[in-house]
């Protein structure tokens, strides 16, 4: 709940910049996987995705526009 609190807070500009961040680092965590290395914990992935679904939902609420 701590995220959400923090998501709440920040403005539409804020959580674009945000939900980018999640998205590189989703996929340097796929890329490791596809590389073989597989350094990545699935409990990081499963993280970022609920982190991304929170950011979506938060601008959705607010009623921002993606871009």
């Amino acid at each position: 709940m701590k995220v959400m609190k923090e998501l709440l807070g920040m403005s539409a500009s804020e959580l674009q910049n945000r939900l980018r961040e999640f998205k590189k680092e989703l996929l340097k965590f796929k890329i490791e996987v596809g590389a073989g290395t597989g350094t990545a914990s699935s409990g990081k992935v499963k993280r970022t995705k609920k982190n991304i679904a929170r950011v979506l939902t938060v601008l959705k609420q607010k009623g921002w526009q993606q871009q």
